[in-house]
């Protein structure tokens, strides 16, 4: 095998076990979209998985990028094409954010409604961007990921997590999510911890 097809090789099989993983996903949370939608978020998936193509290099190293700074950057394009090229940049950063780094959230000042807002805005002005142009399917890709985003947000937690053991922390961190976000993915996974999560009485907790 060429050097190149030895390149080529693991970038195949990370999209096709990303689209499997995300199918899978999608079905235990009870969340469909079209085949264009999914297969939008599996290249996704597939490009960040390169950490150069996520982070920025900045003079402090590879950093990632504020959403503000990209929204600010969207605002002041000169033309659509850049807008429209920072309105992607700022669902596709939030959608993979909050769906990857659900759990880092705990330790930061911006929490992850604060990327499902962001991303969830930046998809449907991008949908009214790009529903009337040259590829009016990628509109119709943009507006379901806006009107679900928060769905999806979940399907990709169910994506990310592995192993991972509850501590009392995020149990709470769960509850958090779940009352800021309203995620059903959130309040799953708290009943199968044994919490009866209720937006106006605190939790039960059931024996």
């Amino acid at each position: 095998m060429s050097e190149a097809g030895k390149r080529v090789l693991p970038v195949v099989n990370l999209r096709e076990f990303f689209r499997d993983s995300l199918h899978g996903a999608l079905a235990k949370q009870h969340l469909a979209v079209e085949d264009q939608t999914e297969h939008y978020v599996v290249n996704l998936l597939t490009l960040f998985a390169r950490s150069e193509a996520l982070y920025e290099r900045t003079p402090e190293g590879m950093r990632l990028r504020p959403l503000v700074a990209i929204l600010c950057e969207a605002l002041e394009a000169p033309g659509v094409a850049e807008r429209n090229r920072a309105l992607q940049r700022l669902g596709d950063v939030s959608l993979f954010v909050a769906g990857f780094f659900a759990h880092g959230f705990a330790a930061r000042l911006i929490d992850i409604d604060y990327h499902v807002a962001m991303g969830g805005r930046a998809y449907a002005s991008l949908a009214q961007a790009t529903a009337r142009g040259r590829v009016p399917a990628l509109g119709a890709v943009f507006a379901e990921l806006a009107e679900k985003f928060q769905p999806m947000v979940d399907a990709l937690n169910e994506v990310s997590e592995t192993a991972y053991t509850h501590s009392d922390r995020d149990i709470l961190r769960l509850y958090e999510i779940w009352l800021k976000t309203g995620s059903a993915r959130c309040y799953a996974l708290l009943k199968r911890l044994g919490v009866d999560p209720t937006s106006a009485g605190g939790t039960a907790f059931t024996h």
